[in-house]
């Protein structure tokens, strides 16, 4: 049998473009370009174009009918549509763009979250062992990656490779590591199989932070605690200090004599009882050397720290703060609970503006002479003009103008000052309950505020941020006498209203 040049050129062709499908396929299914996918792409590319080449005069020939140029431009014109197609897509690929309705952003990664992997600077790799990929995290995961290219995320099967699990000391199916260099730590899944944001991010910062700050909380005069789970503890102050990756301590002076030098940030949460005169010396002592320390102190309350807020030019109200502006009857307090929308510029409110704060009970707190310029200070929280001051807590709070101020009125202020190459902070709350488990877990920003502040603090500037959200709890309870209604509106008023139009329009037709 004897071949001419078109069959010659017809048969090339078709094996070369053969073989340029097979290549690829293969490299798609291996997702790597193995020898023999790169044989097979060679050499169908050759065949195709010496097809080409010994067929180019049966090209044109056939090119030239009328019924081919009308098939040529019907596939052109499929071509252009798939081009235009494949082109939209890769746009929609490189500018992925996605809508979060939801009133918390629950499905939005977190300011915080997107500055801390976003300003990664070395490998993190999160593993998860299991023969199947879970859609839920591999979507969360690729959130995570578009943030940084330092983050790298994959799902392993433990029984193809018990190498990667002993590598990373994997002991069973689910278990989710996150690595760094050396670092290993274990994610703890949810009920459901779920990661949740905070812990993921949490965990990051724990491979990838060089130091463990400490956050040392006195005790002794009364002071709010890290252990109290109820309402009015501190619990989780405690928790969320721990997912920042800072340690905790409690301390108490007179037994340590002084303030320890691992205390990277010192808090004074909400003292009921007077320190001694040589406490107030040491607190004053470690502030003068370069500490930083958060005071919250509430009305009618004098833990004899007069001194030291005046060394760092701050004036503490002997008042409470009344808000009759109303705002705070959206979250169900009232007037003796003022509310703050209006911040000062600093890094610790900076990411707070348009959110809003709540001090239960609080006083005032401002800087004493404006005209100085050392320590410099800023006043951090303001309440409305609608607030003014009352020597005392009262039943009526009506304005009274021959005692009481008229806001707005600060209740908070962050003083700096340097010298000797030490950069001495303090920052002064006027309340100390608005960093309790009931407050932290409630609808305001009060746990951002107070643990940017403890970030400025402790010079962790690229930490401060908004954290992420919970849902809120939207369910409806109802009594069982509106639980009967709705059963009978829901079982017999709406079948029986649809039932009696229907008859209406079969009998007005009939």
């Amino acid at each position: 049998m004897k071949w001419d040049r078109n069959q010659l050129a017809e048969t090339a062709a078709s094996v070369g473009a053969a073989c340029l499908i097979a290549g690829y396929l293969r490299y798609a299914i291996q997702s790597e370009l193995l020898l023999t996918s790169k044989i097979l792409l060679i050499a169908g590319g050759v065949l195709l174009l010496g097809g080409v080449l010994l067929g180019f005069g049966a090209i044109l020939k056939f090119f030239s009918k009328r019924s081919s140029q009308l098939g040529t431009n019907t596939a052109i014109l499929a071509l252009a549509v798939i081009a235009i197609l494949g082109f939209l897509n890769y746009l929609g690929f490189k500018h992925h763009k996605r809508f979060d309705l939801t009133s918390e952003k629950l499905f939005t990664l977190s300011d915080q979250t997107r500055k801390i992997v976003g300003g990664l600077s070395s490998d993190v790799t999160i593993v998860r062992f299991a023969k199947l990929p879970d859609a839920q995290i591999s979507d969360l995961m690729a959130e995570y990656k578009n943030l940084s290219s330092h983050l790298k995320f994959q799902n392993v099967d433990p029984d193809e490779k018990p190498d990667v699990a002993k590598e990373y000391g994997a002991t069973q199916m689910g278990d989710v590591v996150v690595a760094s260099g050396s670092r290993r730590e274990h994610l703890e899944p949810g009920p459901e199989g779920g990661l949740s944001e905070e812990d993921i991010t949490s965990t990051i910062l724990k491979v990838t932070r060089e130091k463990v700050k400490t956050v040392c909380f006195v005790t002794g005069h009364g002071e709010k605690s890290l252990d109290d789970d109820s309402g009015l503890g501190y619990a989780a102050v405690a928790q969320g200090l721990k997912r920042e990756t800072y340690s905790t301590e409690t301390i108490n002076l007179i037994e340590k004599n002084g303030v320890p030098t691992k205390c990277s940030v010192l808090v004074i949460a909400g003292p009921t009882k007077a320190f001694f005169p040589q406490e107030v010396a040491m607190v004053a002592k470690y502030l003068d050397g370069g500490g930083k320390a958060l005071v919250g102190i509430d009305p009618d309350m004098d833990p004899k720290l007069d001194e030291i807020f005046k060394s760092w030019n701050i004036s503490v109200g002997n008042n409470v703060v009344i808000d009759a502006s109303g705002m705070g009857q959206q979250l169900g307090a009232g007037p003796e609970i003022p509310l703050v929308g209006n911040y000062g510029e600093s890094p610790i409110t900076k990411k707070l503006q348009h959110l809003m704060t709540y001090f239960p009970v609080a006083r005032t707190v401002s800087t004493a002479d404006k005209s100085k310029s050392d320590p410099q200070t800023v006043e951090l929280l303001k309440t409305s003009s609608a607030s003014f001051t009352k020597p005392k807590l009262e039943h009526t709070v009506k304005f009274n103008p021959k005692t009481d101020t008229r806001g707005p009125l600060s209740l908070g202020v962050a003083a700096s000052r340097s010298a000797d190459e030490k950069n001495g902070r303090l920052v002064v709350v006027g309340d100390s309950d608005f960093a309790t488990n009931q407050v932290l877990n409630g609808p305001g920003s009060d746990g951002d505020f107070f643990f940017n502040t403890i970030n400025w603090l402790a010079e962790d500037e690229n930490m401060i941020s908004i954290r992420p959200k919970s849902a809120t709890n939207r369910r409806v309870t109802l009594t069982a006498a509106q639980g009967l209604i709705l059963n009978w509106v829901d079982q017999f008023l709406l079948p029986g209203i649809v039932i009696l139009l229907g008859v209406a329009i079969w009998w007005k037709r009939r």
